[in-house]
């Protein structure tokens, strides 16, 4: 069975809201498909492994299982779980962060809050080290069962970000991104750095020693040297970071050393892994391959888990940074996870594991799914935006029902907003709604969201003291009426926005019948080109009332 949403989300509403009656949403459905085709063989798999929205993959294995977590940024609840037996198939098992008194996420931007966890295991324990951007800075978590419940937060007191625990004999050290020691030369100027982590008591000991100064190469002025994953192997540490920033220069480097502390010495042969210097005209490109880290499987074979993006074009993807697989070669002491100028594949070789059954909820390809909003809570791929402070929703009867909180773009507060992440360029995305706007501007639908400042609303609202079927959209700016029609009658309505990359039709059905509101819409305002931020576009029921003001 799915796992639950989180504990401050699903509860029944607030004894002090308005009497207004809720939006009432009986049904979501997604359908989507890849925009390259490609047919996995039945000794293959299919890239990405998981499809949208969830970067920063950081992968371990215990026993004959392997755990993966991945940055949500202020979406809640936060850092996804997934297990899996073959690296192939995942299931998504928990949402590290799922109590309101773990992580306060007020006020943040929608691309600040939890970037790049790690996880790791140790002596009966599994831990997640990571970054809170702008709420307060580093920390750890454990948990017995990577299914949860997982700790509230030890805090960290180191600058930087994208902590990772490397782990030898009964000892932790912590490596991470954080300033250098020397001022900055030049903008994205960063640092690796090592230190001794007490796992016993919770806290830093012993001197810190910077690993790495700017990355492989300082005299080039290397950017954004982060994501660092310390392992040891054949008598060398090795130490792998991402170079270049988490856009079209982004890579996978390598480096190593015969002692912790150095000094380590970059391959001669880096990036590790890179799309960078591939033609820009390619076609079904995929971009941005990096922050990888590597696991052995219990064979004895490597591979890497990274993060990638498949625009377009121009560089537009509205579906966020994904995670990949790929085997890890070895030669003369040094991995390799792609040479240089080849194409990340869509399809490649399984790994030699027991083979695990699909899952029920694919991650990967093309697929589709229904939730009837049955049972009394939602399932946890379902999140929100920042941390509830009271219900924004509650589940009933077969029905999703939303009073309504904060507006959609107010940055401040938390939206009456639940949604999934979109995974394909291609998808179709409906829901069913039966609502009553009371005032001018109540509204209950459908958005699609990028940011707090990009978005997309369908569905039902008021203007000029009458109901209508809305389309509005937001891009940076001020919001705009893309389309509306008069709304009759209080029969439920179905909402359906079919996305194909750059462009959108949103219809609706009332009464069986099926009209469209506007067609050709273009959407790239939701690609992270236009949006900016480090997201994927978040879609799902959505309702705000004036009365709960």
């Amino acid at each position: 069975m799915l796992r639950i949403l989180m504990t401050g989300l699903a509860l029944t509403a607030s004894a002090g809201a308005a009497s207004a009656e809720p939006a009432r949403f009986s049904r979501f459905t997604y359908e989507g498909r890849s925009v390259e085709r490609a047919t996995s063989g039945p000794d293959q798999y299919r890239n990405p492994i998981l499809l949208g929205y969830y970067p920063d993959p950081s992968v371990t294995r215990v026993g004959d299982d392997y755990y993966l977590v991945l940055s949500s940024f202020a979406h809640y609840p936060g850092l996804p779980i997934f297990h899996s037996k073959d690296l192939v198939n995942w299931t998504q098992i928990a949402n590290a962060i799922d109590r309101p008194e773990q992580l306060d996420f007020t006020g943040r931007r929608v691309s600040e809050a939890v970037f790049a966890p790690d996880i790791s295991y140790h002596a009966g324990t599994f831990y997640i080290v990571n970054t809170c951007v702008e709420c307060r800075g580093n920390f750890v978590i454990t948990a017995k069962d990577p299914k949860g419940p997982w700790s509230d937060p030890i805090w960290l007191p180191f600058e930087g970000i994208d902590p990772s625990i490397y782990w030898e004999g009964d000892r932790a050290y912590i490596v991470n991104n954080r300033a250098p020691n020397e001022p900055a030369r030049y903008d994205g100027h960063r640092a690796i750095w090592v230190q001794e982590y007490d796992w016993r008591a919770g806290k830093m000991v012993g001197e810190s020693t910077q690993l790495i100064n700017g990355g492989v190469d300082i005299r080039q002025k290397p950017v954004w040297i982060e994501g660092p994953h310390i392992f040891r192997k054949d008598g060398w540490y090795y130490l792998t970071a991402a170079e270049g920033g988490t856009s079209v220069n982004h890579s996978q480097v390598a480096f190593r050393s015969k002692l912790l502390r150095g000094p380590f010495v970059p391959w001669s042969g880096n990036p590790i892994l890179t799309q960078r210097d591939l033609a820009d005209d390619r076609s079904d490109p995929v971009s941005a391959a990096g922050h990888a880290k590597l696991v052995q499987t219990q064979s004895g074979d490597w591979w890497a888990t990274f993060l990638a993006v498949r625009p377009y074009g121009d560089d537009y993807y509205n579906i966020g940074r994904e995670t990949f697989l790929l085997p890890v070669t070895w030669k003369d002491g040094w991995p390799t996870i792609l040479p240089h100028r080849t194409r990340v594949p869509f399809v490649a070789t399984r790994p030699k594991l027991p083979r695990q059954s699909a899952p029920r909820l694919p991650t990967s390809g093309d697929f589709g799914y229904v939730d009837e909003f049955d049972g009394s809570t939602l399932a946890m791929q379902w999140v929100g935006l920042r941390t509830p402070k009271t219900p924004v929703y509650r589940v009933s009867g077969g029905e999703l029902l939303i009073d309504g909180a904060a507006p959609i773009g107010d940055q401040s507060g938390v939206p009456g907003f639940v949604g999934r992440r979109q995974q394909h360029h291609i998808a179709t995305i409906g829901t069913t709604v039966r609502f009553a706007p009371q005032r001018d501007g109540d509204r209950a639908g459908l958005v699609a969201m990028q940011s707090d400042g990009s978005y997309l609303f369908f569905g039902i609202t008021r203007l000029a003291g009458k109901p209508v079927i809305a389309l509005y959209t937001r891009a940076k700016g001020t919001e705009q009426l893309v389309a509306s029609t008069p709304l009759t009658g209080t029969a439920p309505v179905t909402l359906t926005l079919r996305a194909d990359r750059g462009t959108m039709v949103a219809d609706y059905s009332v009464g069986g019948v099926q009209r469209i509101l506007a067609k050709d819409v273009d959407i790239r305002f939701l690609s992270t080109r236009m949006a900016g931020g480090f997201t994927g576009t978040i879609v799902g029921p959505y309702a705000w009332q004036q009365a709960k003001r």
